[in-house]
Protein backbone atom coordinates (compact mmCIF):
# COMPACT_ATOMS: atom_id res chain seq x y z
CA UNK A 1 0.00 0.00 0.00
CA UNK A 2 2.97 2.38 0.98
CA UNK A 3 4.51 1.69 -2.33
CA UNK A 4 1.24 2.83 -4.09
CA UNK A 5 1.07 5.73 -2.37
CA UNK A 6 4.93 6.71 -3.28
CA UNK A 7 3.79 5.77 -6.81
CA UNK A 8 0.97 8.44 -6.50
CA UNK A 9 2.67 11.17 -5.18
CA UNK A 10 5.10 10.67 -7.93
CA UNK A 11 2.99 10.69 -10.30
CA UNK A 12 1.13 13.55 -8.80
CA UNK A 13 4.68 15.56 -8.95
CA UNK A 14 5.57 14.52 -12.65
CA UNK A 15 2.36 15.61 -14.17
CA UNK A 16 2.44 19.21 -11.54
CA UNK A 17 5.87 19.71 -13.50
CA UNK A 18 4.87 18.97 -16.80
CA UNK A 19 2.26 21.02 -16.74
CA UNK A 20 4.97 23.81 -15.20
CA UNK A 21 6.92 23.12 -18.25
CA UNK A 22 4.15 23.17 -20.76
CA UNK A 23 2.81 26.53 -19.56
CA UNK A 24 5.93 28.27 -19.71
CA UNK A 25 6.53 27.49 -23.14
CA UNK A 26 3.22 28.41 -23.44
CA UNK A 27 3.90 31.93 -22.07
CA UNK A 28 7.36 32.23 -23.72
CA UNK A 29 5.57 31.90 -27.20
CA UNK A 30 2.94 34.46 -26.24
CA UNK A 31 5.75 36.98 -24.97
CA UNK A 32 7.32 36.57 -27.87
CA UNK A 33 4.07 37.47 -30.12
CA UNK A 34 3.87 40.15 -28.29
CA UNK A 35 7.74 41.24 -28.45
CA UNK A 36 8.99 43.97 -28.69
CA UNK A 37 5.57 46.31 -27.62
CA UNK A 38 8.31 49.31 -26.89
CA UNK A 39 12.38 50.31 -27.69
CA UNK A 40 14.79 48.20 -27.70
CA UNK A 41 18.41 49.52 -25.86
CA UNK A 42 21.48 48.23 -27.65
CA UNK A 43 23.90 49.19 -25.30
CA UNK A 44 27.45 49.74 -25.92
CA UNK A 45 30.25 49.31 -23.74
CA UNK A 46 32.51 51.71 -25.60
CA UNK A 47 32.20 55.48 -26.49
CA UNK A 48 31.15 56.77 -30.12
CA UNK A 49 33.61 56.66 -32.74
CA UNK A 50 34.85 52.76 -31.92
CA UNK A 51 34.11 50.19 -34.12
CA UNK A 52 31.36 48.32 -31.93
CA UNK A 53 29.28 51.99 -32.27
CA UNK A 54 29.70 52.20 -35.83
CA UNK A 55 28.92 48.79 -35.99
CA UNK A 56 25.59 49.30 -33.93
CA UNK A 57 24.63 52.25 -35.64
CA UNK A 58 24.26 50.82 -39.24
CA UNK A 59 22.50 47.93 -37.81
CA UNK A 60 20.11 49.37 -35.30
CA UNK A 61 17.87 51.08 -37.85
CA UNK A 62 17.62 48.05 -40.40
CA UNK A 63 17.05 45.42 -36.83
CA UNK A 64 13.92 48.20 -35.56
CA UNK A 65 12.94 47.92 -39.12
CA UNK A 66 12.57 44.32 -38.66
CA UNK A 67 11.52 43.86 -35.01
CA UNK A 68 8.38 46.46 -35.74
CA UNK A 69 10.26 48.42 -32.92
CA UNK A 70 12.68 51.52 -32.37
CA UNK A 71 16.28 50.03 -31.62
CA UNK A 72 18.08 52.80 -29.53
CA UNK A 73 22.26 52.61 -29.56
CA UNK A 74 22.97 53.18 -26.13
CA UNK A 75 26.80 54.43 -24.93
CA UNK A 76 27.83 53.00 -21.45
CA UNK A 77 31.73 53.02 -21.77
CA UNK A 78 34.15 52.49 -19.70
CA UNK A 79 36.60 49.59 -18.37
CA UNK A 80 36.96 48.42 -21.68
CA UNK A 81 33.33 47.80 -22.38
CA UNK A 82 32.80 45.82 -18.95
CA UNK A 83 30.67 48.43 -17.36
CA UNK A 84 28.08 48.51 -20.14
CA UNK A 85 28.48 44.70 -20.37
CA UNK A 86 27.88 44.16 -17.10
CA UNK A 87 25.21 46.70 -17.12
CA UNK A 88 23.02 44.06 -19.70
CA UNK A 89 24.04 40.88 -17.60
CA UNK A 90 22.33 42.46 -14.46
CA UNK A 91 19.48 43.73 -16.46
CA UNK A 92 15.39 42.44 -16.76
CA UNK A 93 15.81 39.18 -19.30
CA UNK A 94 13.01 40.28 -21.13
CA UNK A 95 14.91 40.98 -24.49
CA UNK A 96 14.89 44.91 -24.15
CA UNK A 97 17.86 45.38 -23.03
CA UNK A 98 21.11 43.56 -25.51
CA UNK A 99 24.58 44.15 -25.64
CA UNK A 100 26.39 44.74 -28.89
CA UNK A 101 29.67 43.27 -27.57
CA UNK A 102 32.79 41.88 -29.34
CA UNK A 103 36.26 39.94 -28.82
CA UNK A 104 37.39 41.85 -25.84
CA UNK A 105 34.90 42.07 -22.98
CA UNK A 106 33.60 38.46 -23.73
CA UNK A 107 36.55 35.99 -24.49
CA UNK A 108 39.63 38.11 -23.74
CA UNK A 109 38.38 40.47 -20.40
CA UNK A 110 37.82 37.13 -18.86
CA UNK A 111 41.54 36.27 -19.27
CA UNK A 112 42.55 39.69 -18.17
CA UNK A 113 41.47 41.05 -15.51
CA UNK A 114 41.61 39.51 -12.19
CA UNK A 115 38.28 39.81 -11.44
CA UNK A 116 34.91 40.60 -13.59
CA UNK A 117 31.63 41.11 -12.46
CA UNK A 118 30.42 39.02 -14.66
CA UNK A 119 30.36 35.02 -16.48
CA UNK A 120 30.26 34.93 -20.55
CA UNK A 121 28.78 31.83 -20.42
CA UNK A 122 26.42 31.98 -17.53
CA UNK A 123 25.39 35.62 -17.38
CA UNK A 124 24.05 36.09 -20.63
CA UNK A 125 21.66 34.18 -23.51
CA UNK A 126 23.80 34.34 -26.38
CA UNK A 127 21.77 34.82 -29.71
CA UNK A 128 24.20 35.70 -32.95
CA UNK A 129 27.99 37.44 -34.08
CA UNK A 130 26.44 39.75 -36.92
CA UNK A 131 29.72 41.24 -38.18
CA UNK A 132 34.14 41.00 -38.20
CA UNK A 133 36.50 43.39 -38.96
CA UNK A 134 40.82 42.71 -38.77
CA UNK A 135 42.53 44.89 -36.45
CA UNK A 136 44.96 47.51 -37.83
CA UNK A 137 48.65 48.96 -37.27
CA UNK A 138 48.79 52.08 -38.19
CA UNK A 139 51.51 55.47 -37.39
CA UNK A 140 51.10 59.06 -37.74
CA UNK A 141 52.64 60.07 -40.72
CA UNK A 142 55.96 61.83 -39.18
CA UNK A 143 56.96 58.59 -37.74
CA UNK A 144 59.89 57.66 -40.19
CA UNK A 145 58.88 54.31 -41.26
CA UNK A 146 56.69 52.78 -44.47
CA UNK A 147 56.24 49.19 -43.61
CA UNK A 148 56.12 46.84 -40.58
CA UNK A 149 59.76 45.84 -41.31
CA UNK A 150 60.68 49.48 -41.09
CA UNK A 151 58.60 49.89 -37.60
CA UNK A 152 60.00 46.73 -35.71
CA UNK A 153 63.70 47.74 -37.24
CA UNK A 154 63.11 51.41 -35.65
CA UNK A 155 62.01 50.11 -32.30
CA UNK A 156 64.44 47.68 -31.98
CA UNK A 157 66.86 50.55 -31.95
CA UNK A 158 64.78 52.22 -29.28
CA UNK A 159 63.40 49.71 -26.89
CA UNK A 160 61.00 50.98 -24.66
CA UNK A 161 60.78 54.12 -26.24
CA UNK A 162 58.55 53.76 -29.07
CA UNK A 163 54.61 54.62 -27.67
CA UNK A 164 51.97 52.53 -29.32
CA UNK A 165 47.92 53.46 -27.95
CA UNK A 166 44.86 51.49 -27.68
CA UNK A 167 41.62 51.65 -26.96
CA UNK A 168 42.02 50.28 -23.43
CA UNK A 169 43.89 47.80 -21.05
CA UNK A 170 42.75 44.24 -21.41
CA UNK A 171 40.98 43.97 -24.88
CA UNK A 172 41.59 42.50 -28.40
CA UNK A 173 43.93 46.16 -29.74
CA UNK A 174 46.33 45.59 -26.56
CA UNK A 175 46.46 41.78 -26.85
CA UNK A 176 47.56 42.20 -30.58
CA UNK A 177 50.43 45.08 -29.05
CA UNK A 178 51.47 42.50 -26.95
CA UNK A 179 51.62 39.47 -29.42
CA UNK A 180 53.47 42.02 -31.63
CA UNK A 181 56.17 42.65 -29.00
CA UNK A 182 56.36 38.79 -28.61
CA UNK A 183 56.60 37.47 -31.88
CA UNK A 184 58.66 40.68 -33.75
CA UNK A 185 61.02 40.38 -30.18
CA UNK A 186 60.49 44.25 -29.79
CA UNK A 187 59.85 46.26 -26.48
CA UNK A 188 57.31 49.08 -27.42
CA UNK A 189 55.19 50.98 -24.66
CA UNK A 190 51.57 50.06 -24.40
CA UNK A 191 49.55 53.48 -23.77
CA UNK A 192 45.79 52.88 -22.84
CA UNK A 193 42.84 55.02 -23.63
CA UNK A 194 39.14 55.06 -22.47
CA UNK A 195 37.66 53.62 -26.18
CA UNK A 196 38.96 54.10 -29.90
CA UNK A 197 37.71 57.63 -29.95
CA UNK A 198 40.01 59.62 -27.45
CA UNK A 199 43.12 57.17 -28.22
CA UNK A 200 42.46 57.92 -32.18
CA UNK A 201 42.65 62.29 -31.47
CA UNK A 202 45.92 61.42 -29.79
CA UNK A 203 46.98 59.90 -32.65
CA UNK A 204 46.29 62.08 -35.21
CA UNK A 205 47.64 65.03 -33.13
CA UNK A 206 50.66 63.42 -32.97
CA UNK A 207 51.15 62.88 -29.00
CA UNK A 208 51.57 59.04 -29.89
CA UNK A 209 53.03 57.84 -32.80
CA UNK A 210 51.46 54.09 -33.04
CA UNK A 211 48.23 52.77 -33.36
CA UNK A 212 46.54 49.25 -32.93
CA UNK A 213 43.44 49.50 -33.34
CA UNK A 214 39.90 47.92 -35.48
CA UNK A 215 40.00 48.37 -39.31
CA UNK A 216 37.21 50.45 -39.68
CA UNK A 217 38.04 53.39 -37.01
CA UNK A 218 41.43 54.53 -39.07
CA UNK A 219 40.36 53.05 -42.65
CA UNK A 220 38.71 57.30 -43.39
CA UNK A 221 41.95 58.84 -41.56
CA UNK A 222 44.81 56.04 -43.76
CA UNK A 223 42.91 56.81 -46.95
CA UNK A 224 42.74 60.36 -46.09
CA UNK A 225 46.41 60.44 -45.40
CA UNK A 226 46.23 61.60 -41.91
CA UNK A 227 47.72 58.53 -40.50
CA UNK A 228 49.86 55.86 -42.60
CA UNK A 229 48.55 52.31 -43.06
CA UNK A 230 51.47 49.64 -42.05
CA UNK A 231 49.33 46.27 -42.23
CA UNK A 232 46.12 44.59 -41.43
CA UNK A 233 46.18 41.50 -39.06
CA UNK A 234 44.15 38.86 -41.17
CA UNK A 235 44.77 36.51 -43.96
CA UNK A 236 44.30 38.38 -46.84
CA UNK A 237 43.95 42.47 -47.84
CA UNK A 238 41.07 44.44 -47.27
CA UNK A 239 39.04 45.60 -50.54
CA UNK A 240 39.55 48.95 -49.52
CA UNK A 241 42.88 49.47 -48.85
CA UNK A 242 44.57 46.99 -51.51
CA UNK A 243 48.26 48.85 -50.98
CA UNK A 244 47.80 47.94 -47.23
CA UNK A 245 49.69 44.23 -46.80
CA UNK A 246 48.79 41.43 -44.43
CA UNK A 247 50.74 41.30 -41.30
CA UNK A 248 52.02 37.74 -43.37
CA UNK A 249 53.29 39.46 -46.42
CA UNK A 250 55.35 41.46 -44.03
CA UNK A 251 56.64 38.46 -42.42
CA UNK A 252 54.90 37.76 -39.28
CA UNK A 253 52.36 35.02 -40.23
CA UNK A 254 51.11 34.16 -36.42
CA UNK A 255 50.66 38.14 -35.84
CA UNK A 256 46.63 37.15 -37.17
CA UNK A 257 43.53 38.96 -35.42
CA UNK A 258 40.23 39.56 -36.04
CA UNK A 259 37.75 41.38 -34.41
CA UNK A 260 33.81 39.79 -34.23
CA UNK A 261 30.94 41.76 -33.21
CA UNK A 262 27.66 39.84 -31.55
CA UNK A 263 24.72 40.63 -30.01
CA UNK A 264 23.54 39.11 -26.44
CA UNK A 265 20.74 39.42 -24.11
CA UNK A 266 20.84 38.66 -20.16
CA UNK A 267 20.34 35.30 -19.50
CA UNK A 268 17.26 33.49 -18.70
CA UNK A 269 15.89 35.86 -21.58
CA UNK A 270 13.12 32.98 -23.08
CA UNK A 271 13.88 31.15 -25.50
CA UNK A 272 11.01 32.69 -28.50
CA UNK A 273 12.57 36.11 -27.59
CA UNK A 274 16.10 35.10 -28.25
CA UNK A 275 15.02 32.61 -31.42
CA UNK A 276 13.07 35.94 -32.58
CA UNK A 277 16.24 38.03 -32.21
CA UNK A 278 18.26 35.54 -34.04
CA UNK A 279 16.04 35.79 -37.00
CA UNK A 280 15.88 39.44 -37.16
CA UNK A 281 19.17 40.23 -36.13
CA UNK A 282 20.82 37.16 -39.01
CA UNK A 283 18.27 38.96 -41.49
CA UNK A 284 18.98 42.73 -40.59
CA UNK A 285 23.14 41.94 -41.04
CA UNK A 286 22.74 40.22 -44.26
CA UNK A 287 20.61 42.48 -46.37
CA UNK A 288 22.11 43.84 -49.25
CA UNK A 289 21.92 47.33 -48.14
CA UNK A 290 23.74 46.76 -44.61
CA UNK A 291 26.09 44.50 -45.92
CA UNK A 292 26.81 47.50 -48.37
CA UNK A 293 27.13 49.77 -45.09
CA UNK A 294 29.18 47.46 -44.03
CA UNK A 295 31.62 46.50 -46.70
CA UNK A 296 31.88 50.78 -46.97
CA UNK A 297 33.83 50.67 -43.61
CA UNK A 298 35.87 47.74 -43.72
CA UNK A 299 33.40 45.51 -42.06
CA UNK A 300 32.09 41.85 -43.06
CA UNK A 301 28.94 40.28 -42.14
CA UNK A 302 29.52 37.50 -40.14
CA UNK A 303 26.17 35.38 -38.46
CA UNK A 304 25.82 31.74 -36.88
CA UNK A 305 23.03 29.40 -37.36
CA UNK A 306 21.14 29.31 -34.01
CA UNK A 307 21.74 30.59 -30.88
CA UNK A 308 23.34 27.19 -29.38
CA UNK A 309 26.21 26.94 -32.25
CA UNK A 310 26.85 30.32 -31.19
CA UNK A 311 26.78 29.69 -27.50
CA UNK A 312 29.68 26.73 -29.10
CA UNK A 313 31.43 29.14 -30.90
CA UNK A 314 31.78 31.07 -27.41
CA UNK A 315 33.19 28.56 -25.67
CA UNK A 316 35.85 27.93 -28.57
CA UNK A 317 36.79 31.06 -28.36
CA UNK A 318 37.30 31.69 -24.73
CA UNK A 319 39.44 28.92 -25.06
CA UNK A 320 41.86 30.13 -27.88
CA UNK A 321 42.19 33.83 -26.54
CA UNK A 322 42.20 32.46 -23.38
CA UNK A 323 45.84 30.87 -24.41
CA UNK A 324 46.67 33.67 -26.29
CA UNK A 325 46.06 35.89 -23.47
CA UNK A 326 47.90 33.73 -21.18
CA UNK A 327 51.05 33.60 -23.79
CA UNK A 328 51.05 36.95 -24.31
CA UNK A 329 51.07 38.19 -20.44
CA UNK A 330 48.50 41.51 -21.58
CA UNK A 331 46.74 42.27 -18.20
CA UNK A 332 44.12 45.12 -17.26
CA UNK A 333 46.17 46.68 -14.90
Amino acid sequence: MAEFQVSRREKKSSGVIGCALVLAAVMGVAHAQEYPSKPVRLIIGFPPGGSNDIVARILAPKLGELLGAQVVVENRPGANATIGTEYVARSAPDGYTLTLASVSPLVISPFTYPKLPYDTVNDFAAITTVAMTPEAISVHPALPVKSLKELIALARSKPGKLDFASSGNGGLPHLTIELLKTIAKIDVQHVPYKGAGPALTDVLGGHVPGFIIDFPVVYPHIKGGRLRGLVVTSETRNPLLPDMPTSAEQGLPKLLSVNWFAVMAPAKTPRPIVEKLHAALVKAATSPDVKERFTAVGVEAMTIKSPDAFASFLKEELVRWGKLAKESGARAD
